[in-house]
């Protein structure tokens, strides 16, 4: 069975130099980060990993001033180019952009897929807690459709002035993992797309795709709910909320190899919604695979989930 993982990360030495330096305190993941070659390759083909879609890690360029996000997003997908190139059969990418700074961002956007072949782009949650329903952001929303291409949104911190509310209080380290990987960053993106909903960014862009990870950063979950609270007639949408998730967005395992949250969202959203992911090198490429070869569902949905799904949205 062919696969291919879509939330898998890379990091160049620029990078690590600057908005991703806490990432130093991890030697092994930066080590592998920074690996685009044999090594990866040979990991690869041991959990049975036919090709990943590469992004830069997080936190990403979006909370970086303008200039340097613009440097850094060129540098970053001028050297995943040349990855892309030494193995184009094994990988393939979704662009950095400088966020922060739309015009830029459009005109990186349109080269990364335009001339290099990118499959989409990435952007890291709030950009220094302005969110991506703020009209100011929605030229890169229209380029996306314009080039028919998704964003994977993946999460990041919830601005400062929240977290100091919400997830703190405790030891450092556990002030850390409560905003951001144990809980905080999984709700921060939760919210994030129902603000794109209720800002009516996909009536704007009926057809802009996006992809959210760890089996649907909780929303799967409130999906019924919040078609019963946010009705059309409340909200003025041309939809209800349940539309929204079911057409514009798609889902990643994501490192979340956990049965009960994927029957959730395999019942809320369907097979044809969901796409293969490990997270590496954050989480196993192995584990990634039992999981997958283990999910409740049968031969044909679990190749749609395996690779169908990312060849179709990607253009694979």
């Amino acid at each position: 069975m062919r696969t291919i993982t879509i939330e898998e990360h890379f990091a160049t030495s620029l990078f690590l130099a600057g908005p991703g330096s806490s990432i130093s305190q991890y030697p092994e993941i930066a080590g592998k980060l920074l690996d685009l070659g044999e090594k990866r390759i040979a990991e690869m083909d041991s959990a049975g990993i036919d090709v990943q879609v590469l992004s830069m890690t997080p936190p990403g360029v979006e909370q970086s001033p303008a200039a340097e996000a613009i440097t850094l997003s060129k540098e970053i997908n001028d050297q995943l180019a040349l990855a892309i190139a030494a193995f184009p059969d094994r990988f393939c990418g979704f662009a950095a952009i400088p966020t922060v700074d739309p015009k830029a961002a459009v005109a990186e956007l349109e080269r990364a897929v335009g001339s290099l072949g990118f499959k989409g782009a990435i952007i890291n949650g709030h950009v220094n807690g302005r969110y991506l329903d703020d009209e100011y952001f929605w030229p890169i929303f229209e380029s996306m459709q314009a080039l028919g291409v998704p964003i994977y949104l993946h999460p990041t911190k919830p601005p400062k002035a929240i977290s100091d509310i919400y997830y703190s209080g405790f030891s450092p380290v556990v002030d850390e993992f409560f905003a951001g990987g144990g809980y905080g960053w999984h709700i921060e993106t939760g919210i994030h797309i129902m603000r794109l909903i209720l800002g009516g960014v996909f009536d704007r862009f009926p057809d802009l795709q996006i992809i959210i990870g760890h089996l649907g950063e909780s929303l799967p979950f409130m999906q019924q709910r919040m078609n019963r609270m946010f009705t059309t007639e409340r909200t003025g949408l041309k939809r209800s909320i349940s539309a929204y998730l079911k057409e514009n967005i798609h889902y990643t395992i994501g490192g979340f190899n956990y049965e009960a949250p994927f029957r959730n969202l395999f019942l809320e959203v369907g097979a044809e919604r969901i796409l293969f992911s490990a997270d590496y090198p954050w989480a196993s490429m192995a584990n990634a695979m039992e999981f997958l070869k283990a999910l409740p569902v049968n031969d044909s949905e679990r190749q749609m989930i395996a690779y169908q799904n990312a060849e179709a949205l990607l253009k694979i």
